[in-house]
């Protein structure tokens, strides 16, 4: 395959975009966007698929799809850096395509969650879309480039509730899952004749030990932590997941500290500029899994219930609020990618956007019930994610070297799944104790509605996740120096590093 524009090797990459280098770039965020709108498009069908299945263990088919993602996200990391960026990430797709293909053929529930569960391999496909970006693309257009793709991801929750209700209703659950392996097929061919495989490589060996003790311990947090409001956070099987999901977790620290080549490098995890940014990275994707669950909950709820909150709205309706989060986080991308590309710091524009995402959490916790402001307010929100997530991997592109990219993203990745999942958790188990609206089920049908203050205390402690966040930017270096890799473990340049 003939290399295009921005391939390593080139001296003379072009330092424009060019018409490939748009197909390519176009090829990654449609990949970022699939795995955006799966769990949107999931929970949407998963009543249908309950019923089908006469289940009451959906929360698995969410679960084992975030599960797998995380669990193997250092691993893959790590063969990424070993063996190429192009490679995983095409594997991931390819794998991620024949999970969505059993899950469409599944008779059983149980081979529907483990088909699920192999689609969880878009989940890498985050931090290897960037990695590979930061080291195919010409020098000029990266900033920009992983900019738009990690920000981009947020517009496809404009028309998703359209695309999927009009999957469900015409063509049944099952579509849900065609679709994903339809799309992801002809993505993987996409990205295939458009996007070079980088010749950066990390000399190193892979620490199986290091893999089985980090994955099984993020497993038995995340397990711990998803299941924990059902099961009783004092029950043995919450404590013995969390309890041991911590101590492999720290089992791991051990190894890590000892064997020569371990599988994350314990000295770039504890750099402040890599620690921080990881930290800075959880909190705002918890906070943006934190708000885009409240928000639809808040809105969609009858204002005939009395409760000073709630427009009604169903799933097509929402798509006033949703649209101006979508916009926003995208233009947040764009003003990251143009002003790091001007040499602005992308410290300060993630500090930011997490005061931007604070702001927004505020207001909406002490002002929810006027249409208009709401969504003004979440629109702040939109704006404080996207200077975020396209912050986040500038940073790490400051911090850490070509060769170190992907494994080092990967911990990273694992921030983000973590988060995500605890947030909501400690929101709701609040929320559940004591903001439950005193309405009888029975009149309801069995849905739980909460107070005024209750999404009061939810939306304020999202905002005090994005003052976490403002607070690990604020403490990242002003000036970051890149972790060194020994002569004999690096191998290959990008091509970022043969432009002028």
């Amino acid at each position: 395959m003939s290399q295009p524009p921005g391939a390593q090797g080139s001296t003379s990459a072009p330092e424009k975009w060019t018409p490939r280098l748009i197909f390519s770039l176009a090829s990654i965020v449609l990949v970022l966007e699939m795995l955006a709108v799966s769990y949107m498009m999931i929970s949407m069908a998963l009543p249908a698929i309950a019923a089908h299945y006469q289940t009451t263990q959906g929360a698995w088919l969410l679960t084992s799809f975030l599960l797998l993602g995380a669990v193997t996200a250092p691993l893959i990391g790590k063969l990424a850096d070993m063996y190429g960026k192009r490679k995983m990430l095409l594997a991931c797709i390819v794998g991620a395509a024949l999970g969505s293909f059993i899950s469409a053929i599944a008779g059983s529930y149980s081979v529907l969650i483990a088909g699920r569960a192999l689609t969880g391999l878009l989940v890498p496909c985050l931090f290897l879309s960037y990695s590979l970006i930061r080291d195919v693309f010409p020098a000029k257009t990266i900033a920009l480039a992983v900019s738009i793709a990690t920000s981009g991801m947020g517009l496809i929750a404009i028309p998703a509730p359209f695309l999927t209700g009009w999957l469900i209703d015409n063509h049944g659950f099952r579509s849900i899952f065609w679709f994903f392996v339809i799309g992801l097929a002809v993505l993987a061919v996409m990205i295939f004749v458009s996007t070079s495989e980088s010749q950066v490589r990390l000399r190193s060996r892979l620490d199986f030990l290091g893999a089985a003790l980090l994955g099984a311990g993020i497993a038995g947090i995340l397990i711990g932590i998803s299941f924990g409001p059902t099961w009783g956070w004092k029950s043995g099987s919450t404590l013995a997941y969390l309890l041991g999901g911590v101590a492999l977790v720290v089992a791991w620290l051990v190894t890590a500290g000892t064997v020569k080549e371990p599988l994350i490098d314990l000295k770039v995890l504890s750099r402040r500029s890599v620690a921080f940014t990881a930290t800075a990275a959880g909190f705002m994707y918890g906070v943006s899994g934190l708000y885009t669950m409240l928000l639809p909950m808040l809105a969609m709820t009858p204002a005939i219930m009395g409760l000073g909150y709630g427009f009604g709205v169903d799933a097509e309706g929402f798509a006033v609020f949703q649209a101006p989060i979508g916009a926003l986080t995208v233009i947040g991308g764009l003003i990251v990618g143009m002003l790091v590309g001007r040499n602005v710091k992308p410290r300060l524009l993630l500090a930011l956007g997490a005061a931007s995402a604070a702001l927004g959490c505020t207001l909406t916790a002490y002002s929810h019930d006027t249409k208009g402001l709401l969504i003004v307010f979440a629109g702040l929100v939109g704006l404080g994610m996207g200077l975020g997530y396209a912050s986040i991997p500038n940073l790490l592109i400051e911090a850490v070297p070509p060769q170190l990219q992907a494994s080092t993203a990967s911990i990273v990745g694992v921030f983000q799944s973590v988060f995500p999942a605890a947030l909501p958790v400690i929101a709701f188990t609040v929320m559940n104790n004591s903001h439950i609206a005193p309405i009888p089920l029975e009149m309801t049908q069995g849905v739980v509605f909460y107070t005024d203050s209750g999404f009061k205390v939810a939306f304020l402690i999202a905002a005090a996740a994005s003052v976490a966040c403002l607070a690990a930017a604020l403490l990242l270096p002003k000036r970051i120096e890149q972790v060194k890799v020994p002569a004999a473990q690096a191998s290959g340049e990008p091509a970022m590093a043969t432009a002028d």
